[in-house]
């Protein structure tokens, strides 16, 4: 399925969350060797892995494919992807009559 800028850029959000709640939980358990992890932990912590490592195969994946579609560098298609995603524009704001 091809996939415009926009797809991508909601890809990688999503990527990007899915990581964050990954290192969230790891944050929150501490690492399983110093403190041992019960099997409720464990199965979270690699159920939010897995989810993460999905996404972010599938949005690089997807960001080689539009890259060769639209015969650009991949390494410039991420970049872009990358940077919209993590680093939005600001909505403009609205004049506000007084």
């Amino acid at each position: 399925m091809a996939h415009t800028f926009d797809d991508l850029v909601e890809m990688q959000r999503a990527a990007d969350e899915a990581h964050a709640r990954v290192r969230e939980l790891k944050d929150t358990y501490g690492r399983p060797t110093a403190h041992p992890w019960s099997p409720d932990q464990t199965e979270t912590y690699e159920k939010a892995w897995q989810d993460w490592w999905k996404l972010a195969d599938e949005v690089q994946a997807a960001v080689t494919k539009h890259a060769g579609d639209e015969s650009k560098s991949r390494f410039d298609v991420e970049a872009a992807v990358r940077t919209k995603a993590r680093h939005p524009e600001p909505e403009p704001a609205e004049d506000v009559v007084a």
